[in-house]
């Protein structure tokens, strides 16, 4: 309120003026003129109705915040106006005297209590000027706070004052300004302060638009799921089945396709291409695994992936389905080396003989010449190597058997570097039924030689001019032979050659020596003297059946009871026959001595029927 007095506003809760003192009469509390201008508008209403015909009535808050944005605009604009008008008409009068102090700039801090340097005087200060600061009256008045403009400029109000300007109106500031508050010219640049009511009203509004915003994103997220678990379903349901089976014996797989009963599947790989009926909801489709394959060569790869090409044939077209996509397993080809019996052999012969054990109609190379006409229905490969007198002599041998991928061995056969040639006619013999067979041989012209196995018939004649010898090589037992060359000349190192030969006589010759097994005297007398037996090779005929095998691998070694009941006289038997025997068979087998074996005589079997 205006002191009728000096003429000066004060505030209308004070008892006196502030400035001279004068008692006001009326003490009530005075509603600003401007309050009286707001305006309480109505905002907008929606009615909706949704299908089931329920009414629901919501304001729109949008309508609300605009009219109030509106009239805060033209609020301000009025202010700055009326500032401007008041500001002209307070510089024309005489004001009271206000200390200009400069400060230096520093950034601004958060509001702190400004102490008073005196009880009871308000000062002002500004860099302009240095006049003496004007007492009032001491009042009852309010703790002071002080505020920082961004240009450091300090203005000093009461804290009622400071609360009524944190809610900005541009009459009040503009009083303010007229007597005792001096508001620096870029505070009125800052604008009005946000009002608090405002900031909180807009926080709900954030807050609510980031629940919605939430709400209906995990609405979509569910109903996405639920149609992702819908549609992988409905996938599962037509997706083909396909599991692991046996056709002819070998390896396959079986697929169902799901269709219409009376629908055509066509495959339309170039291994298959064939059509399939849909029976009872599927199509049933047996494919061999060798048919992705057979035709690849040189495949070595464990696995294979295969895909199917399933069509469903219509009067007019063919249309594609889903692509069936599985693994099938390759399985090696199989071989087995029996001569030598390791992979790294040391020989000292010219000619060396290699048995492998492969699968019947098998394709086989050795460093890569087809040898596969040699495979007998056994699967047997016999393969007469050359050795030459450099070190090690490699064979690579490759099989390819039906249904199966390339499998590969190396065999190494070494024979030591020889200073004098000495080998045997490749044209010797590695088996023989004969008890004498001739050898033929070569070596360097005048070097001596000398047999130190059995033979008849040396010939030496063109030894000192083509260095060329023969003999008649005697076998003295019956089994593998070993024929022992030596070949010398001065200032060489002596060579030796040791050539292994399998002798059996014919199956007349060699039976006709048996004696029989089923009785006490021969089998008694045969355990008694296994010794001298063994040296002579006798022969000797096992009646019966296999009771049991001691080891099936290649020789085998089963056990026979030679006696009428077949629960006596049992012996061990190695199997050097073509026959391969098994648990429980009867046989006749004609048989030598060899040896002892666990209190039992053990017998080489040459012929089995």
């Amino acid at each position: 309120m205006r002191c009728p007095n000096c003429n000066q506003w004060n505030r209308a809760n004070l008892p006196r003026c502030f400035h001279c003192g004068t008692e006001f009469r009326q003490h009530e509390s005075v509603t600003p003129s401007w309050r009286a201008q707001l305006k309480e508008g109505k905002a907008k209403e929606y009615i909706r109705v949704d299908e089931d015909g329920d009414i629901s009535v919501s304001p729109d808050d949008r309508e609300v915040l605009a009219a109030e944005m509106a009239e805060l605009k033209a609020r301000k604009a009025a202010g700055q106006q009326l500032q401007e008008r008041l500001r002209t008409e307070a510089e024309s009068r005489t004001a009271a005297p206000v200390v200009h102090v400069n400060m230096p700039e520093e950034p601004p801090k958060e509001e702190e209590p400004f102490p008073m340097a005196e009880e009871g005087i308000t000062r002002t200060e500004d860099a302009s000027a240095s006049e003496p600061v004007q007492a009032v009256p001491d009042v009852a008045s309010p703790p002071l706070r002080r505020s920082r403009n961004p240009r450091g400029t300090r203005v000093v109000l009461a804290s009622s004052q400071w609360e009524d300007s944190r809610a900005y109106d541009p009459v009040v500031d503009a009083m303010q300004q007229n007597n005792v508050f001096q508001t620096p010219p870029n505070l009125k640049e800052l604008g009005p302060l946000p009002s608090r009511r405002m900031s909180h009203r807009k926080l709900i509004r954030l807050i609510t638009l980031f629940l919605v915003i939430g709400v209906v994103g995990l609405v979509g997220l569910l109903g996405f799921t639920v149609y992702q678990s819908q549609k992988e379903k409905e996938r599962e349901k037509n997706r083909a089945l396909v599991t692991a089976s046996i056709v002819n014996d070998q390896a396959a797989h079986t697929i169902l396709i799901p269709g219409e009963d009376g629908q055509q599947i066509f495959i339309s790989n170039e291994e298959i291409r064939a059509s399939y009926p849909v029976v009872g909801g599927f199509a049933t489709i047996e494919i061999a695994d060798h048919v992705w394959y057979e035709n690849i060569e040189n495949i070595t790869e464990e696995s294979m992936s295969v895909t199917l090409l399933p069509y469903v044939k219509t009067a007019s077209r063919q249309k594609p389905l889903e692509p069936i996509t599985y693994d099938i397993v390759i399985p090696l080809s199989p071989i087995q080396l029996v001569t030598p019996e390791q992979l790294r052999t040391e020989v000292t012969t010219a000619m060396y003989s290699m048995l492998f054990n492969v699968r019947p109609d098998s394709r086989v190379t050795i460093n890569g010449v087809d040898v596969s006409d040699t495979v007998n229905e056994r699967g047997e490969l016999t393969y007469n190597a050359t050795v030459q007198p450099i070190g090690d002599n490699v064979y690579h041998v490759s099989v390819r058997s039906p249904y199966c991928r390339d499998n590969t061995m190396t065999v190494t056969l070494f024979r030591e570097v020889q200073e004098i040639p000495l080998d045997l006619s490749a044209t010797t013999y590695t088996s023989t039924s004969n008890k004498v067979i001739p050898i033929d041989c070569t070596t360097i012209p005048g070097a001596e030689i000398e047999i130190l196995s059995p033979f008849t018939d040396l010939k030496i004649t063109d030894l000192d001019t083509t260095g060329e010898f023969s003999f008649n090589a005697v076998f003295d037992h019956i089994g593998y032979n070993t024929i022992s060359i030596t070949a010398s000349y001065p200032g060489k190192k002596t060579s030796r050659v040791d050539y292994t030969i399998y002798y059996v006589p014919s199956p007349d010759d060699y039976t006709i020596k048996a004696w029989p097994l089923n009785r006490d005297a021969e089998y008694n007398e045969l355990l008694n003297n296994i010794e001298a037996r063994s040296a002579k090779s006798t022969v000797y005929l096992g009646v019966g059946t296999i009771a049991y095998l001691v080891s099936d691998e290649k020789p085998q070694l089963a056990v026979m009871y030679c006696s009428d009941d077949g629960t006596t006289r049992p012996v061990l038997l190695e199997n050097q026959t073509k026959t391969t025997w098994k648990v429980g068979e009867y046989y006749k087998i004609y048989c030598d001595a060899y040896g002892v074996y666990n209190g039992m005589p053990w017998l080489i079997a040459r012929y089995t029927y």
